[in-house]
């Protein structure tokens, strides 16, 4: 289950607030909630049964992470996507996610490679049958459980808000683009760690990542007013 598929009349008061921001943070991520969108406290309030005061406190903390903007006499808007804030949040998650998959690589069993296997045949019966959010949620398990095997769990919560705008992207381009390309890249990465060759899992892992350089120009042109600091990519 989704955090936007959760039921927010089930929660305990002291409860709404960090639901309603992982709620709101998931839908403004997965372009349910698209760029440039107004969004209002009274809107959210009536759609969730709660009043507005945990809503305001909710646009706050997303306001924090650079999702949404108050613009005075106007009203509050999901932000559009800084083009120089994917390439950073790329740069930095390319160095991370390499040395994660060396040491994950090192420790490579075969119950680890089984497991990665399985998560890879997953995303192919996905890619067939469900959707690109599902798609999604599957593809960010599998770098997950790569930073598990490492042992290095805890990068993921590190990671997850300079993630954002990258995340942001990637769901755009899972409605635009095949998953068939990154998923042969997983299985290649995978390959190589069943290899034991930490180096080219390495490469892999990077060329994977460096597919966002490729494909934002394409998305950028395709949804022009979803996206800021376009003058980057020229």
């Amino acid at each position: 289950m989704t955090d936007s598929n959760r039921d927010m009349t089930t929660l305990k008061d002291g409860a709404v607030v960090p639901q309603l921001h992982l709620i709101l943070r998931d839908r403004i991520v997965t372009g349910d909630l698209i760029p440039g969108q107004r969004v209002s406290e009274t809107e959210f309030a009536k759609a969730y049964s709660i009043s507005r005061q945990p809503v305001r406190e909710t646009f706050i903390k997303l306001a924090e992470e650079d999702l949404v903007v108050v613009k005075p006499q106007r009203g509050t808007f999901v932000t559009r996507i800084s083009v120089p804030a994917v390439l950073t949040a790329r740069f930095i998650r390319e160095a991370v996610e390499a040395d994660i998959v060396r040491i994950a690589t090192d420790r490579a069993t075969p119950d680890i490679i089984a497991k990665l296997d399985i998560a890879v045949e997953q995303q192919r019966i996905t890619a067939k049958s469900g959707t690109p959010a599902e798609f999604m949620q599957l593809d960010q398990a599998f770098h997950h459980q790569l930073a598990e095997f490492a042992g290095k769990r805890d990068v993921t919560n590190y990671l997850r808000v300079l993630n954002i705008p990258v995340n942001r992207v990637r769901n755009i381009s899972a409605r635009q683009f095949s998953p068939d390309r990154l998923i042969a890249q997983h299985a290649k990465i995978v390959d190589e760690m069943r290899k034991h060759n930490p180096t080219a899992a390495m490469e892999q892992m990077r060329a994977h990542l460096r597919e966002i350089n490729i494909d934002l120009p394409h998305i950028v042109k395709a949804n022009p007013d979803f996206f800021e600091g376009t003058e980057t990519l020229s």
